[in-house]
């Protein structure tokens, strides 16, 4: 395994997230709640990974290009799709940094035995934390597969 093996790992991880966190809200509403916990719980997990793949591969690019160059992977993508990717990537970097706090807040107030509130806050959360996973999977994409820079 290479340093460039780390963002197709990465989007794994997050299309595994966005597969748990679906299967997690489906089981809810039919009632598993054993179940859901244990999807849920798996999200997180999987998340947590992510994030330190994430992490881990910003610090070694970061050892690798030397003291004061760019860590991040230029798009290759011209014209309106490069809109769309920013538009996207915008997002989904906001919406990742509040997920940091959202999710493990849903969690605790689970863990605590508050389920009306857990469930208030989940409603919210939810559709947050399935769009942040889908969009690191199509940020990956976007860099990588369909659009990368010649550079």
């Amino acid at each position: 395994m290479t340093i460039n093996d780390i963002p197709a790992i990465n989007a794994s991880l997050n299309a595994l997230a966005t597969l748990l966190i679906s299967v997690g809200f489906i089981l809810i509403k039919t009632g598993r709640k054993t179940a859901h916990r244990f999807a849920m719980i798996s999200a997180g997990v999987v998340s947590a990974v992510f994030l330190v793949g994430y992490v881990g591969h910003k610090i070694l690019k970061g050892m690798a290009a030397g003291a004061g160059e760019a860590v991040h992977t230029q798009f290759g993508g011209e014209g309106a799709i490069r809109t769309v990717y920013y538009v996207m990537l915008i997002t989904h970097v906001i919406l990742a940094i509040a997920i940091a706090y959202l999710v493990p807040r849903t969690f605790a107030l689970a863990f605590k035995g508050e389920f009306e509130r857990h469930k208030k806050w989940a409603r919210i959360v939810f559709p947050i934390w399935l769009y942040v996973s889908v969009t690191g999977v199509l940020v990956y994409f976007f860099l990588y597969q369909w659009w990368p820079s010649a550079s």
